[in-house]
């Protein structure tokens, strides 16, 4: 892994930059959804509408960088990290960004509004996932740093303290998730059948959103387990 390093040095443009900066938008994107969330509490849907359409800009940006990547991204075999590492971690980073516009437009379009006894709860769940994803953004903003030292010493350290936090987040963003679907059971004969439906859908997609982020630091794992 010192070749990595010094390898690092010679290049000079890192090429995690531009992964770093897709994190970002993905990032950009779930953090969106809390706004959404509390708009459709008050069936503000002039509100939820602007929160829809602020996400899906990020949702295209993190697209559009996507794809600048793909292009640009060297072939060189000497790159300190794997290019198929790099485009896999670019893969699973821009599955969160969809599924930050996949939540949005779900909610925007069927008009869904939680009951208010569980808008709390939901409210939390959706901070758990989007805190999950801002977790994953630390561990790639952390890659730079992590290939200069050659992926050892503390850099090291730090980077597995981060992935095992992530662990933790997402693990917590599970519990909420159960909890939440036993509220919804509990209200569920009170609520027109259709939205209940699409209630649990919501559900499993804020969940989904913190498994993709985790599944980004994952990878980081794996490219160090190396």
């Amino acid at each position: 892994m010192m070749v990595a390093s010094t390898i690092a040095q010679l290049f000079g443009q890192s090429p995690i930059r531009p992964l770093q900066e897709h994190m970002s938008s993905c990032l950009n994107a779930a953090q969106g959804l809390t706004v959404l969330f509390k708009a459709s509490f008050n069936a503000d849907w002039p509100a939820v509408e602007e929160s829809y359409l602020n996400i899906s800009g990020f949702e295209n940006k993190a697209d559009n960088e996507k794809k600048d990547i793909r292009m640009h991204l060297p072939r060189s075999l000497f790159m300190p990290i794997a290019r198929n590492d790099l485009l896999t971690m670019l893969s699973l980073q821009d599955r969160v960004a969809n599924c930050a516009k996949d939540i949005a437009g779900l909610l925007f379009g069927r008009k869904l509004v939680f009951p208010e006894a569980m808008q709390q709860s939901m409210l939390m769940f959706v901070q758990a996932a989007v805190a999950v994803v801002f977790e994953a953004r630390v561990i790639i903003d952390e890659l730079d740093q992590l290939m200069i030292s050659g992926f050892s010493g503390s850099e090291l350290s730090v980077v597995e303290k981060l992935i095992h936090g992530l662990d933790q987040l997402e693990s917590e963003a599970d519990g909420l998730e159960v909890a939440l679907r036993n509220e919804l059971m509990l209200l569920e004969a009170q609520l027109p059948p259709i939205d209940v439906m699409f209630m649990y859908k919501l559900i499993e997609l804020v969940g989904n959103l913190a498994d993709r982020a985790q599944k980004v630091g994952d990878h980081v794992h794996i490219i160090v387990a190396r």
